[in-house]
């Protein structure tokens, strides 16, 4: 063979291996990192079984009673916005915002514990206090 065939199958050869690198870490690094994010009511339709990764949003619901639990950690009811009948009852084991409190908007991340029916989330987040809209007139 000449010496041009031979870096022409080299450069071919070398080509192939790198696009199959980027490829396997893109569809890797991808799929590691995809989460869902769902309202209360599209998880429950989707069905508890049917969720592994999860970013779930809802509303702590107005009845919501901390107790008197010092310390790190609540169990909750994570009620739709739409509709606060349904519901998926949290377990967070983190220090809570500030501003978690009932009536509050909520998004939890995490996974559910199929057998229970328990999200257990590993990140909760509350939406911004409403110092930050534009106040009404009366």
């Amino acid at each position: 063979m000449s010496k041009q065939k031979n870096q022409r199958i080299i450069y071919a050869l070398g080509f192939l291996i790198l696009s199959l690198g980027v490829g396997y870490l893109l569809f890797t690094g991808l799929n590691n990192n995809s989460v869902y994010f769902l309202h209360v009511s599209e998880a429950l339709a989707k069905g508890p079984q049917n969720i592994d990764k999860a970013r779930l949003f809802g509303q702590v619901p107005e009845d919501y009673n901390p107790g008197s639990k010092q310390g790190k950690g609540v169990e909750f009811e994570l009620a739709d916005k739409e509709d606060a009948s349904q519901s998926i009852p949290v377990k967070y084991k983190g220090v809570l915002p500030e501003s978690f409190k009932p009536g509050a908007e909520v998004i939890v991340k995490g996974s559910m514990k199929k057998h229970e029916g328990v999200f257990l989330a590993h990140e909760l987040m509350t939406k911004c206090p409403s110092k930050y809209e534009r106040k009404k007139q009366d």
